[in-house]
């Protein structure tokens, strides 16, 4: 089974002002383009296919165009909500889709999969949205009496519950506990298809993942994180959430988003996966470039540098997070970038060490004249005022003051 592994779509989202749903609706271009070039037998999307509970409507039509155009394509779909996805709006038009194409966004429904059969038998991929402990745990499958558990409390430090009692009626849970339930609904299943092959998908942040600037925090109580060793046993683990493509372990993955939503990911190579799932286990799983129209840089030096220096040529066209190294910040040094970076959209001010008054603002003016304290305002925001600024602001506080006398 050939199945495309990708995550963390977040149609609607912009970065820093700009829209990105031409980029998005690219990517789904291109997805579509893999699926018929590959033989694709199923795409795995691993949550927060919108980026807020309630998406524009140019959002949710980008998404109905994806979902039919992959099944047009000859694939299956399995998507399931994350955690900015409104999990019921979602879902709530699943039972009228094809049945080639699935959103699974109730945990009652974590122990039932999707079965996708191919020559070597079935293949069953268990759709595990995202889970808040909260809410989340009232709506699992209840534990089995006399089974078993995954994780023994003596031996595993996951094996309590550290924010409440893994139990059913429990006030509270972490996200490793609720994860916990979610698998052994799951591993009930696979009990009853000894030796089958699995794909668990599932929407969370696995210990050892590397995070970026754009993700929401998903922590209760400053428990965030589940343990990998609770996905053992499964043929591949499908992982969304983090940005960042990565391997928590060689079957426990993370495609990342297809899109860079931070300068933090500027360095990131945006991806999606093809695992290829033979009869004994995974073959392969292979890195599928995502066509960028336009990259992010960081890019520092002084407002001359960057506007005349050669080597930020290359740049020209990306989306550019600018820190300048001025003495002083130059004046609209935003307009003045966007001259040779016509896509910057960030600006810092970092001088060099001992260039910049680091005392505070009051600090600095404290038993100073109104005009010295109107001077120094203006070189902290800006730069010293000109000569003819400063005959300026001495005759607006000489008419104030007299203004107030005259009160």
């Amino acid at each position: 089974m050939l199945a495309l592994h990708t995550s963390d779509w977040h149609l609607g989202r912009g970065l820093h002002g700009h829209d990105l749903l031409p980029a998005q609706a690219a990517f789904v271009d291109h997805l579509v383009e893999v699926v018929r070039a590959e033989s694709v037998d199923v795409v795995l999307v691993g949550g927060d296919v919108h980026d807020r509970a309630i998406p524009p409507v140019r959002a949710l039509e980008l998404f109905d165009e994806a979902l039919s155009r992959l099944r047009d394509a000859g694939t299956r779909v399995v998507a399931i909500s994350g955690n900015h996805d409104a999990a019921r709006r979602l879902g709530d038009k699943s039972g009228l889709l094809d049945p080639r194409i699935r959103l699974r966004t109730d945990p009652a429904a974590v122990g039932v999969p999707v079965v996708v059969e191919d020559g070597d038998g079935p293949v069953r991929i268990y759709a595990i949205p995202y889970l808040e402990p909260t809410t989340a745990n009232a709506l699992l499958p209840a534990p089995q009496a006399g089974k078993p558990t995954d994780a023994n409390p003596d031996t595993d430090p996951y094996g309590a519950d550290r924010a409440g009692a893994d139990t059913a009626g429990a006030a509270a849970y972490s996200q490793a506990a609720t994860m916990r339930r979610a698998m052994r609904a799951v591993r009930a299943d696979l009990a009853g298809h000894p030796g089958a092959r699995s794909v668990v998908l599932a929407h969370a942040w696995v210990t050892g993942g590397a995070g970026s600037d754009s993700e929401r925090d998903i922590s209760v109580g400053g428990v965030g994180n589940v343990p990998s060793s609770l996905f053992d046993g499964i043929t591949y683990t499908a992982l969304g959430h983090l940005h960042r493509p990565q391997a928590i372990t060689p079957a426990v993955r993370y495609s990342g988003s297809p899109l860079a939503f931070s300068f933090s990911e500027a360095a990131d190579r945006k991806t999606s996966l093809l695992v290829d799932i033979g009869r004994d286990g995974i073959r392969t799983v292979r890195d599928v470039e995502v066509p960028t129209e336009r990259r992010m840089a960081v890019l520092r030096g002084t407002l001359h540098e960057l506007l005349t220096a050669a080597a930020f040529a290359a740049h020209e066209r990306d989306f550019v997070a600018a820190v300048l190294t001025d003495p002083v910040r130059p004046g609209d040094a935003m307009a003045t970038l966007q001259r040779r970076f016509p896509h910057a959209l960030r600006l810092a001010h970092e001088p060099p060490a001992g260039a910049a008054d680091e005392r505070s603002f009051g600090e600095r003016t404290r038993g100073r004249s109104d005009l010295e304290i109107a001077t120094a305002f203006v070189a902290h925001v800006r730069s010293d005022p000109s000569p003819r600024e400063r005959t300026l602001l001495a005759e607006a506080l000489d008419a104030a003051r007299i203004a107030e006398e005259a009160a």
